[in-house]
């Protein structure tokens, strides 16, 4: 079944707003007494300080009591979600993410985070209609393209999906290499399909203009094991590559008759 690549970038926090939490000898008691006393501020930049080093249990503790105290914040919603998605908690996550869109339905990147759990579930239909309202909410993200692309592309709509894709590269040529800030970005991970993922992707770069990455593109095609690689000298998008040496090292030319 597909799965997802996600992963979420958080602004560090100073250290010493854990508090002595973190050198403490009675480490779970003296951190209760820390989240009493700190501000939904220090809550905030203490749960992003966690995610740094990987510690979503102790997110998920911080960014809960900042929810805590502020239930009508959907950012903070949001980012309790996140943190655990990390931790593995996927409907404790989707349900933070739900109500950061009831609290603020204008909040396109909760809705893009409701899809991103269901995709982890491989449930593809519900995942693309929440894409589709991050996408309708703000058009201009890269990353709610690339997302309903993946949706789309794992229901096997490939018209619909590289679409997509094509106005993800528009708006941004590296969305698909680079992490999303504020939430998570769903990839194409079947292994029966991600060599056709590559080449058709390598096909959108082409007729972009951006040969070098069609290049990269269609080496993971090849890699992954796509058959019919042969095509690109028969497709006008690849055309401006059929004189470049670059593209027989990785395609041999047709052996003429």
């Amino acid at each position: 079944m597909p799965k997802v690549s996600w992963n979420t970038i958080v602004v560090a926090a100073a250290l010493a707003l854990a508090g002595p939490a973190w050198g403490s000898t009675d480490a779970g008691q003296q951190r209760v007494v820390d989240l009493k006393s700190m501000s939904v501020a220090e809550l905030e930049k203490a749960g992003a300080l966690c995610q740094i080093h990987k510690d979503y249990e102790g997110a998920t503790r911080y960014f809960r009591e900042a929810v805590q105290r502020d239930r009508e914040s959907a950012t903070l919603r949001n980012k309790l979600g996140l943190a655990e998605m990390q931790n593995r908690q996927s409907d404790a996550a989707r349900s933070e993410f739900e109500a950061a869109a009831k609290l603020d339905p204008k909040y396109a990147d909760a809705f893009n985070n409701v899809g991103a759990v269901y995709f982890t579930q491989d449930k593809m239909g519900p995942a693309a209609k929440y894409f589709k309202k991050a996408v309708a909410l703000d058009e201009t993200r890269a990353t709610f393209h690339a997302n309903l692309g993946a949706a789309w592309f794992n229901q096997k709509k490939y018209e619909r999906a590289m679409n997509e894709y094509a106005r993800a590269l528009e708006l941004n040529p590296q969305v698909l290499e680079e992490h999303s800030r504020n939430g998570v970005t769903a990839q194409v991970k079947d292994t029966e399909e991600r060599g056709k993922f590559y080449f058709m992707l390598a096909k959108i770069q082409a007729k972009h203009g951006d040969l070098d990455g069609c290049l990269v593109s269609l080496k993971k095609a090849k890699d992954n094991g796509y058959r019919d690689l042969s095509r690109v000298y028969n497709e006008e998008e690849f055309s401006r590559l059929w004189t470049d040496a670059r593209l027989a090292q990785v395609v041999p030319p047709p052996v003429a008759k």
